[in-house]
């Protein structure tokens, strides 16, 4: 899929977005959020998570093109951190009461020298196309939001961001893994 298709489908989530002077469900992230991860923070007490949206985990190393280990999910978090001042979104809930009490979120913000008053910016989209996030996956392996999972392919292809180094490690197939080896294996169950 080409990248204007990826971005046609992205715009679909956002396309109908009311502007901030109404009033709505966004809201903006507040300066003093405390960000835990490339994908999550905590602010006046509760943790948000952006959805459909899978940073890089941390304590997970990749080499750089000096031949240094750098912590992946550090690089994450700095790509969300950053994306977040330069940008300024609107969050508003997506899902809430999950099990684990986290606020799933949607973040967009109004594209810079845009000509275009509706034009948005999906910030999921922006982290995993620029190869600093991926698509969240399903515990059966199925990406949570396919637009995410189709940037992300566009970013692999391109070797955006951290895509660029060889020793990744791509944290769809670590967490999988993880998950498929805490299921209790016996007859009949799959493996």
């Amino acid at each position: 899929m080409a990248r204007s298709s990826w971005l046609l489908a992205a715009g679909v989530l956002v396309a109908s977005l009311p502007s901030a002077a109404q009033t709505s469900p966004w809201a903006a992230i507040p300066e003093n959020a405390i960000f835990e991860t490339g994908d999550s923070w905590i602010a006046g007490g509760q943790r948000f998570r952006l959805y459909g949206v899978q940073a890089c985990l941390r304590g997970t190393a990749f080499t750089n093109a000096s031949g240094q280990k750098r912590d992946c999910g550090e690089a994450s978090l700095a790509m969300l951190i950053s994306l977040i001042r330069d940008y300024r979104p609107l969050c508003a809930h997506v899902l809430e009461g999950a099990p684990n009490g986290i606020r799933y979120v949607t973040c967009v913000a109004a594209a810079k020298g845009s000509s275009s008053s509706g034009s948005r910016i999906d910030l999921g989209t922006a982290l995993i196309a620029s190869g600093f996030a991926f698509a969240a996956l399903q515990p059966d392996g199925k990406p949570v939001h396919l637009p995410y999972f189709v940037a992300e392919l566009d970013a692999k292809r391109a070797k955006a961001g951290l895509w660029a180094f060889v020793d990744l490690p791509e944290p769809g197939p670590i967490i999988l893994k993880t998950l498929r080896a805490a299921q209790p294996v016996g007859p009949g169950a799959p493996r």
